[in-house]
């Protein structure tokens, strides 16, 4: 019986994740949908290669997140999205120690 529960929610997850993939459009139309629909703002990200970018959008006071791939066609997917999202804590550098 556990092993049955263990598998419907492993169903479950990967169903939610392939979704979350799936969705691919215009970089506008899926930034103006996250704004609008989920109040998400650009806080970060960088290049993966010389094709594909990476951005993290969040809302800070809901929570939510979500990762985009833009491809250098302009295409963006969402590569996965959440709740409960927080900031990491602001690195410290230690005097007269590079890096």
């Amino acid at each position: 019986m556990r092993l049955i529960g263990y598998t419907a929610a492993a169903i479950a997850f990967t169903a939610a994740a392939a979704s979350a993939q799936s969705y691919c459009a215009e970089r506008s139309e899926v930034t103006k949908r996250l704004t609008a629909k989920w109040g998400e703002a650009f806080t970060g990200g960088g290049l993966q290669n010389q094709a594909s970018v990476y951005e993290i959008w969040t809302n800070d006071s809901k929570g939510t997140w979500t990762i985009l791939r833009t491809s250098s066609d302009g295409t963006s997917c969402v590569m996965a999205s959440g709740t409960n999202w927080r900031d990491g804590l602001p690195s410290e550098k230690l005097m007269g120690i590079p890096g």
